[in-house]
């Protein structure tokens, strides 16, 4: 009887074992042979190959190129030396391998007070060591120390779309419809587009309620576009050097395959050997007066960064933008990083590109120190990296960065995240698809599988979330490394030993184990457990590069003494009642800047505007950071000559959302609208950085708009500088909450309340308190802050200052404004004069506050007040024109200091905007009472009309001949009819010129003689050909009847 219990449980544990949950497949294996093996889902996807990440991809180790020029350490900037040395370098030709050489910096400090520039392929920038030699980047810009940067990619020819239904995950293989134009060693892009239906399928169509525009994908926005070589053709089937990584689907668009060419990207550049070190504020652990990145790539493939230290940087270690292929940063550590803990820093070692590789990186103290960022095409690869008590998670930080391995990668202290981010980082969403985690440990793992693509992780050691594909969890998985796996797979066993990975543990971890093995263990705990830094920090031991200088030449030790001669042919000069650049009349549009809005997505950013003092860390161009110089450039191309510039209304994307909360973290989102102030270190504003101590200037923003006034001078643009800008207290209450003035976010007590009072729990209005100089605290900071606009452009011309954007301030606040500038200017003329008496005396006395030029611009009751004010008009250079206006349906006029915006008192006029006659008729009025002050129309459409009637700056076509516009500054305002539309500027006995409106003749009876009558096309300012002849002294019909332009030029 008692074998029947025993037979029974028997049998109960085989219906257990039947009924029990299959065991998943492992997804990838060992085979037999060695090799891996993989299991494929329904449709064929399999976690990609990753091998083909890094270098040549890993086709050739990293070359040593050879030394060709050497550079010595000496006192003071040298970066105009080392420049000069990469150029000599990009002068020389290629050897086989295609490197140029290598410019040796010997061991000591290297003061960079600008940034280092590789725009040539087959350059490497070397040093003795990361102990050894040393770049720091000294100053207070926020720069990249070296940027990689090629050109922009060559043209591209589409081949055509890829035939087959489905492309699996990991496929290096498409079908193409026509293939006749490609063959092996082509160069392709391959798009697989974002469509409506596969954004609506992910559920990117919005966030929270879909309400908030910013957060939503839109078609075009996340397409992905793999950079790959062709490396056979059969039929019409070709075969990619590395994997597709995220299924192309033909209900979901599908994609299209382009050859392309791109002869100025660069190649076969190295940093290497070397301590990349950013100076600082050692007093405030927040300052980010200081280098962001230490190197930037762009449009660079074939490249590498390897043994180099990084100090202090605010922003990356490496960051590998989207144009960047085949990359590989190795043996690097990131050290102490000084910056606010915010949205936008210290993403230490950070990728948007393909076959990237960070392999053996350390950082300390990063936020995301392992990061991938929008769209990142893939493959990508961070092998053997460890991030020590960093602030936020590594991995994938933006939307859908496809196809990335996570491989022995360590976060202590936090999280590795393949996840849906929500809202986060302007909608980011899905940030990862078909990536891997390979034996990973972490605070927390966040694993989650979008909808038609999946997310895995192998051997994980964390707490776990989501419902991506997990295997092998609190154990590890085989092989040891998937990459070197792969890579073992596809070279063979002499390309895994180049990677020189680092043995990992003991190499035993039985929980069963021998008495003599629990002995050597034991022995063995005593020593110091070996540590990735460690190993890191042994590569010049282990992997030595060559660094003795030889016989290689030495650069020049001599510094640099050349220094560009000032243009001042375009400066900016009052003659006559005109505004003149190089003897000629100002032409040219008004343009204003950006102050909210924006993302960083490349492919979007053009259409954010102008913004001189946006910043984006670490990116240059069109809606991003603007390139000064390139945009000086293209204004002046463009016949866009004065740039309306103002602070913005926020620092924090964030803000975008109109909401009034205090936020809870200080994840801010890029770009950032820098303000005027610094931030103190101290304290914690509303955006969640530290509060701002108006008595403190921000040195970025201040060299921002020095650096674009010095451009625009030699170009005859002109910087219009707004001091204040007045959105921030008025109407919506969410523009004062993140304000500087704000108490809740300085350290000065500016005396405002305190919570805010927002009418309607919405609205604010502060304007009243705001220009209310009472307070001897406010007024002090108002004082202070408005002599540090005049400072910061003292001596530059082309510079035009206003008291406010969008201002309809009291007369009290602008007659301040100006009172503090006249004192401004006789403290620097009374220290000009001690500092050079004898230059004081002399005709150039008080040179800097002379090329001051200040504009009224305020409602037409202040205006009119302060210019009848003979000590206040005195101050006065320019009349703007911005805040009120005729039209032919009436007269705009609100009134100073009534606590309302301009464009509330529009919405209540209703009349529209003033035409060119309009203008004509304002500018003519102050013309005759002010004949010495230039008059501007910052509003409507100043033309021709305006123009005759003595307006400065009108709109005229870039054409215009240019002997006329020499001509103009010698005549002043003669004839002024608004009933006929009539109005003449003169030069006694000289010459005229007429805009004849509706009149039927001409009044020559104040003049004698001869004049020829030159009619001026309106189109293009050209003259006609053949001029008329006319006597003076008598009224004469317009030969061209009325609405023209005519010149009459005295003959005899």
């Amino acid at each position: 009887m008692s074998a029947c219990p025993r037979s029974l449980a028997i049998l109960l544990c085989l219906a257990q074992l039947a009924f029990a949950a299959p065991k998943p497949p492992p997804i990838i294996s060992l085979a037999p042979d060695g090799k891996l093996a993989y299991d494929l889902d329904a449709r064929g996807n399999r976690p990609p190959d990753f091998s083909t990440c890094g270098y040549a991809g890993q086709d050739r180790a990293i070359p040593d190129a050879t030394i060709r020029i050497v550079v010595a350490p000496q006192p003071g900037d040298a970066t105009a030396r080392i420049q000069r040395a990469i150029d000599h370098v990009a002068s020389l030709a290629p050897d086989t391998n295609g490197l140029r050489g290598a410019v040796l910096l010997l061991a000591g400090r290297h003061e960079i007070h600008g940034a280092l520039h590789l725009r040539d392929s087959g350059i490497v920038l070397r040093g003795q060591g990361p102990d050894k030699t040393t770049l720091v980047a000294a100053g207070l810009d926020r720069r990249t120390l070296i940027q990689v940067r090629g050109q922009p990619i060559g043209p591209t020819k589409p081949v055509g779309p890829i035939a087959d239904n489905y492309v699996s995950v990991g496929a290096t293989t498409l079908q193409l419809k026509q293939t006749a134009p490609l063959k092996p060693g082509d160069r392709v892009h391959v798009t697989r587009p974002s469509t409506k239906e596969w954004i609506s399928k992910l559920g990117m169509t919005g966030f929270g309620d879909g309400s908030d525009w910013r957060f939503i994908w839109r078609p075009g926005s996340r397409d992905l576009v793999w950079d790959r070589t062709v490396t056979a053709v059969s039929g019409d089937r070709v075969t990619l050097d590395a994997p597709i990584t995220t299924a192309l689907e033909v209900e979901f668009g599908g994609g299209t395959v382009a050859t392309y060419a791109w002869p100025g990207r660069v190649e076969n550049i190295g940093i290497e050997n070397v301590r990349l070190e950013s100076a600082h504020d050692a007093k405030n652990a927040k300052n980010e007066n200081h280098a962001w990145f230490a190197i930037t790539m762009e449009r660079a493939r074939d490249a590498w960064v390897r043994q180099i230290t990084f100090a202090h940087f605010a922003g990356s270690a490496v960051a590998l933008w989207e144009s960047t292929s085949r990359v590989t940063v190795q043996d690097c550590l990131s050290l102490a990083p000084i910056s606010e803990d915010a949205g936008g820093r210290r993403n230490t070692f950070f990728t948007a590109g393909q076959q990237t590789l960070f392999l053996r990186c350390w950082a300390e103290r990063g936020r995301h120190d392992f990061a991938v960022g929008h769209c990142a095409a893939g493959p990508n690869a961070f092998v053997q990296c460890e991030s020590s008590q960093p602030t936020r998670d590594s991995g994938a930080i933006e939307s859908w960065a496809s196809g990335t391995l996570f491989d022995g990668v360590s976060v202590d202290g936090h999280g590795l995240s393949f996840a849906n981010r929500g809202s986060a980082s302007q909608g980011a969403g899905w940030s990862a698809a078909n990536s891997v985690f390979w034996n990973c440990s972490a605070a927390v793992i966040r694993l989650a599988s979008p909808p038609g693509a999946q997310n895995w992780a192998f051997g994980s050691w964390a707490e776990f979330e989501g419902d991506g594909v997990w295997r092998s969890s609190n154990e590890f998985a085989k092989p040891d490394s998937l990459f070197a796996a792969q890579l073992k797979d596809r070279l063979g066993p002499a390309a895994v030993a180049r990677l020189q990975l680092f043995p990992r543990g003991s190499g035993d971890s039985s929980t069963n184990p021998s008495l003599e093995l629990a002995a050597r263990l034991t022995a063995a705990a005593r020593e110091r457990f070996p540590q990735l830094r460690d190993y890191i920090a042994s590569a010049p031991q282990r992997a030595p590069i060559p660094s003795e200088p030889g016989t290689a030449p030495r650069s020049a030790a001599s510094a640099d003494t050349q220094h560009a001669t000032r243009n001042t042919q375009h400066a900016l000069l009052v003659t006559n009642g005109w505004l003149v650049a190089d003897g000629k009349l100002l032409i040219g549009q008004q343009t204003e800047v950006a102050w909210w809005r924006g993302n960083t997505r490349v492919a979007e950013s053009t259409n954010f505007g102008i913004a001189l003092t946006r910043f984006v860390p670490g990116r240059t161009g069109p809606g991003l950071t603007d390139d000064l110089s390139q945009l000086a450039d293209t204004m002046a191309r463009s016949g866009v000559t004065a740039l309306n510039h103002n602070y913005g209304l926020w620092y924090d994307r964030r803000r975008d959302d109109h909401q009034r909360v205090r936020r809870a973290t200080g994840d801010v989102w890029p770009p950032f609208f820098e303000q005027p102030f610094a931030r103190s270190g101290q304290g914690t504003a509303w955006d969640g950085l530290s509060r701002y101590d108006l008595t403190q200037f921000n040195p970025w923003y201040w060299g921002r708009l020095r650096e674009f006034a010095a451009l625009a001078e030699p170009r005859g643009l002109v910087l219009f500088q707004q001091h204040y800008f007045q959105h921030n207290i008025l109407e919506a209450g969410a523009h004062w909450t993140d304000s500087p003035w704000r108490p809740a976010n300085n350290v000065n007590e500016t005396g405002f309340p305190e919570p805010p009072p927002y009418a309607g729990d919405k609205r604010i209005f502060l304007a009243e308190q705001f220009y209310d100089l009472s307070n001897p605290a406010r007024r002090e900071l108002h004082r202070r802050y408005i002599r540090q606009c005049l400072d910061n452009f003292t001596g530059q011309p082309n510079v035009i200052h206003f008291t406010s954007a969008e201002f309809t301030g009291p007369k009290h606040f602008v007659e301040f404004w100006l009172d503090t500038i006249a004192e401004w200017k006789h403290d620097v003329a009374r220290l000009s004069k001690v500092a050079s008496p004898a230059a004081s005396n002399g005709p150039n006395a008080s040179l800097e506050t002379r090329a001051t030029l200040v504009a009224l611009s305020t409602t037409k009751d202040v205006q009119d007040a302060l210019l009848a004010d003979a000590a206040h008009a005195a101050l006065v250079d320019v009349i703007d024109l911005r805040y009120w206006w005729r039209t032919d349906k009436g007269d705009f006029t609100p009134g100073g200091g009534q606590n309302l915006a301009p464009r509330q008192f529009e919405r209540q006029f209703r009349g529209g905007r003033p035409k060119d006659h309009n203008l004509a008729a304002m500018a003519a009025e102050y013309r005759a009472k002010f004949p010495a002050k230039p008059v501007l129309a910052s509003v409507g459409e100043p033309g021709w009309a305006y123009l005759c009637a003595g307006g400065s700056l009108p709109n005229l076509p870039r054409t215009t001949d240019a002997k006329l516009l020499a001509a103009i500054p010698r005549m002043a305002p003669w004839r002024a009819d608004a009933a006929k539309k009539l109005w003449a500027l003169r030069e006694p006995g000289n010459q005229m010129l007429v805009f004849t409106g509706n009149s039927t003749e001409l009044d020559l009876s104040g003049e004698s003689g001869w004049f020829s009558v030159i009619q001026v096309d309106p189109k293009t300012g050209q003259l006609q050909l053949q001029p008329e002849t006319v006597r003076a002294g008598r009224k004469v019909p317009p030969a061209h009847g009325p609405g023209t332009i005519l010149w009459l030029r005295k003959e005899r």
